[in-house]
């Protein structure tokens, strides 16, 4: 992977996000004064399920539930009030300048409607090109993304290709348009391995050639610390350490500790893994 510059200047900055739910039990905090800054980089977002990380990538992305409450002392996309914006505004940002991979295709992606039709809705939607157009950049952008017959490709339906090769599909859709911000939720989890090393290629020479800002929220702490510049720790809705990905081995928080101890090595006999003693003060 290459290294991309860290910086560049802020695309986001997200000062004390919290997000709520209200329940019949009462309130449920899924993020609670989350603060981070993006660059012109690979940001990644780890932590266990429930930690709080998709919901901050959602609430950035003005896709949280309309029961949820958001609230944050700043929320700003190259300067944009995301939390003062119109849902005109917010449509008008989502897919032309910040998008969102979501975890698996098949949940994202239409059933009922061909691949590349998607694609140009997802294009005809930002600027306006004709039909002939539209088509011609969506086979480009499916060739781009390593699909290798983008015209056959163009016109299957979802389930009619592999998972890989869906989110190949979908990664096309988020990037026609040519966004400047990326967010990527658990984007390989459902993939085998060597499509995982394709798809963070194309991630990695997006950042690298297009100065794109990439959010990668995940659960592999190794994968992180190879793909990502820096990284956020969360837990119980909090951050609870930030530090350069090539640090990650020597992180200090307990939490943090603990998950690397539970990661399995191929130099070490184990038997059981070790398991995570959750403390009741990382929450706190």
């Amino acid at each position: 992977m290459s290294t991309a510059r860290a910086g560049g200047g802020r695309l986001l900055e997200v000062k004390n996000l919290r997000v709520t739910f209200p329940t019949r039990t009462g309130l449920i905090e899924a993020v609670r004064g989350v603060t981070f800054s993006l660059g012109r980089e690979r940001l990644g977002i780890v932590g266990e399920s429930g930690s709080g990380k998709s919901q901050t990538g959602r609430a950035i992305m003005g896709l949280t539930p309309p029961q949820a409450r958001i609230s944050a002392n700043k929320l700003a996309f190259d300067g944009i009030d995301l939390l003062a914006a119109s849902p005109r505004e917010r449509r008008a940002l989502r897919g032309k300048r910040i998008a969102m991979i979501l975890q698996d295709p098949k949940y994202s992606l239409d059933p009922v409607m061909s691949i590349g039709r998607q694609i140009v809705e997802t294009l005809r939607t930002h600027e306006k090109v004709g039909k002939a157009e539209a088509r011609d950049r969506a086979l480009a952008m499916l060739e781009a993304v390593q699909i290798r017959d983008p015209g056959r490709v163009f016109d299957l339906h979802p389930h009619e290709v592999s998972g890989g090769m869906g989110q190949r599909a979908m990664i096309a859709m988020m990037l026609i348009a040519g966004p400047e911000m990326m967010i990527a939720d658990e984007p390989t989890s459902a993939l085998d391995v060597t499509v995982q090393l394709d798809v963070l290629g194309i991630l990695d020479k997006l950042v690298s050639e297009r100065g794109m800002g990439l959010i990668f929220i995940s659960h592999d702490l190794r994968l992180v610390s190879s793909f990502c510049d820096r990284v956020i720790v969360m837990y119980a809705g909090k951050v609870v350490e930030q530090l350069a990905a090539s640090d990650l081995g020597r992180a200090q928080h307990p939490y943090t500790r603990g998950l690397l101890n539970c990661m399995p090595r191929i130099d070490d006999d184990r038997h059981p893994l070790p398991v995570l003693d959750r403390k009741p003060e990382w929450a706190a």
